[in-house]
């Protein structure tokens, strides 16, 4: 008879994971979960296996505030390699296309603005996007073809770094739901070169840069310090307005009943939530002067 698994343990907090090359999100997930012992543990954005970089890990109440974070600005750096273009947009799809032609940087630089600003993009056919149901990546691996509608995506900047006759490195500042991957194989079409993505590395999650990173293999090698890396539920609110609350008010928002905010605490309208004494209570919307919880924290005060 085996021996009984040991129980999971509360853990709030969030860890900003410096992902490997090779590893799935969801894979990086289970084994933080495994080294915390953790009950609940979750991502922001999903990282593909060949892309490095920031995977923010929320545990327990962080889970909450995951939106907030998903919704934020996220940051690239990756290497498109021209000439030839692949059915994932990167060098894990067999090759669908191929060109002699090469871009000059002035013909890139000239051509990057048309991708800069709200634009519509047509997502990889090897993405998680669901389509009646399945994974797109799922219907592409089965040979079977992806029909994806364009979409309206934002793209912040884009900007050329460096640049050798096969390849061009480009950092990219982009909202929600873009793919650079699409953005490498739409700029190779435009360019009249191809092009697909061999490297591509996260650099920014919303609040979260490489600053804050940790790798696995860091914490892995000394456990001891895993609890020193936990960052704070809260700083997954940090692109988000903070209103000061006394415990009576804490008790009411915890209740999911509204709190009028008085004076200078009520200046505005919209996302907001609720501290007391340091400690997240609740987050909503203030409409009308109200603070209108819509998820609270079970943290203690």
């Amino acid at each position: 008879m085996s021996a009984p698994r040991s129980q999971r343990v509360e853990v709030n907090g969030w860890f900003i994971l410096d992902k490997p090359v090779g590893m799935t999100s969801t894979h990086a997930v289970s084994r933080l979960k495994r080294l915390y012992n953790a009950k609940k543990a979750g991502h922001a954005g999903t990282l593909d296996p060949l892309a490095s970089g920031l995977l923010p890990v929320a545990f327990g109440e962080a889970t909450k505030t995951v939106p907030f974070v998903q919704d934020g600005e996220k940051s690239y750096r990756f290497t498109v390699r021209w000439g030839i273009e692949t059915e994932s947009d990167d060098t894990e799809g067999r090759v669908t296309a191929t060109s002699d032609l090469r871009p000059g940087p002035d013909q890139i630089e000239a051509a990057l603005p048309r991708f800069i600003g709200t634009i519509m993009q047509v997502p990889p056919s090897f993405s998680a996007i669901k389509v009646n149901g399945e994974r797109a990546y799922d219907i592409a691996r089965d040979g079977e073809t992806v029909d994806l509608a364009a979409r309206p995506i934002t793209v912040n900047s884009l900007d050329l770094v460096s640049f050798t006759d096969d390849d061009a490195v480009f950092e990219a500042h982009c909202g929600k739901g873009t793919y650079v991957r699409a953005i490498a194989r739409d700029l190779g079409r435009a360019l009249g070169c191809l092009g697909h993505v061999t490297a591509l590395r996260r650099t920014r999650v919303g609040p979260f840069t490489e600053m804050d990173s940790v790798t696995l293999a860091e914490v892995e090698e000394h456990p001891e310090t895993a609890p020193d890396v936990l960052r704070p539920v809260e700083v997954g609110l940090l692109e988000v307005a903070c209103v000061v609350v006394d415990r009576d008010g804490a008790a009411r928002l915890r209740r999911g009943q509204s709190l009028l905010l008085r004076g200078r605490d009520a200046p505005f309208e919209g996302a907001v939530y609720a501290s007391c004494g340091g400690v997240p209570v609740a987050f909503g919307t203030v409409e009308q002067g109200e603070l209108v919880p819509s998820r609270v924290f079970n943290l203690p005060l």
